[in-house]
């Protein structure tokens, strides 16, 4: 499910549980500011799409995805803003971000890799094979 979907709250029950995210795309920071409360990533348009909305960002450490707001950078940056200056991510930092609409953002990729959520392991890798504006 995409964030577009979570926002929408279409949490519609399976068994017990609600469905979850499962699409993600890691974000490295490149630059922070603490005074302006922005981490800058290497996600841009190029590597997520905006088209239904900006992705969730999830944060190691933070509790909720409510404390950073993402927005576009241009083509090869996105900007990460905080509520609170002291929780800016250092340079270096991976945060995971849930696309905001799922079938643009696999477009945008040659494979997906499949990641045993218990483990962390890499299960699989799967190609792409319609990646791109046309096959």
């Amino acid at each position: 499910m995409d964030a577009a979907y979570g926002r929408d709250e279409w949490k519609l029950p399976v068994g017990d549980e609600c469905w979850r995210h499962s699409l993600y795309v890691l974000t490295t920071v490149v630059s922070r500011t603490e005074e302006r409360r922005l981490a800058v990533v290497d996600s841009g348009t190029k590597a997520i799409s905006l088209d239904m909305g900006p992705p969730l960002v999830h944060v190691s450490g933070c509790s909720s995805c409510d404390v950073a707001k993402f927005s576009s950078g241009g083509d090869e940056h996105g900007m990460v803003h905080m509520d609170d200056a002291t929780q800016v991510p250092p340079v270096g930092s991976v945060l995971t971000l849930v696309p905001g609409h799922c079938d643009p953002a696999v477009n945008m990729y040659d494979e997906m890799i499949m990641v045993d959520t218990e483990s962390g392991t890499v299960d699989e890798r799967w190609p792409i094979a319609a990646r791109g504006p046309g096959v």
